[in-house]
């Protein structure tokens, strides 16, 4: 009994192995050519790629307006309550004086949507207690009048 054994040829032999069969043709309908989120993440990323981000004169001069009243003290003129402070709960600011910290309406020069821009921080001298409660409230510029320092 005598069995023959052939050599194959590497590229002959490892091109039959990396082969894959076709899936049948009522199962081709389920699996799609690539995924839509695929496409979707190719598309994300040459937009983030290829996008502009040096900041629109707007936005740089909107900045520079606001880059003065930070620092100044200000009171509030406008009905507004705040529920936030742990220590003194549904708080109406409406005359009180806070400082202007900092400015959220532009974000690594490009504008977002925040209603409130300015970020006021207050202190609250409570009875029994030593040192006063900081804490910070965001503002609409109408909501506030600038208070000269004496």
């Amino acid at each position: 009994m005598a069995t023959a054994t052939a050599a194959a040829s590497p590229s002959t032999s490892s091109s039959t192995l990396l082969r894959r069969p076709l899936p049948p043709k009522s199962s081709a309908a389920r699996w799609p050519a690539q995924p839509r989120c695929l496409t979707r993440l190719r598309i994300a990323r040459q937009v983030a790629v290829s996008s502009d981000v040096s900041p629109a004169p707007d936005v740089a001069e909107e900045e520079a307006a606001a880059v003065p009243k930070i620092g100044k003290r200000v009171r509030v003129t406008a009905p507004v309550r705040v529920y936030h402070v742990s220590k003194a709960p549904d708080l109406d600011l409406r005359g009180m004086e806070g400082v202007v910290k900092q400015y959220v309406g532009v974000w690594k020069g490009k504008r977002i949507t925040a209603n409130r821009p300015f970020r006021v921080q207050f202190e609250l001298k409570l009875d029994g207690q030593d040192k006063p409660v900081r804490f910070f409230v965001h503002l609409r510029e109408d909501e506030f009048e600038f208070v000269r320092d004496e």
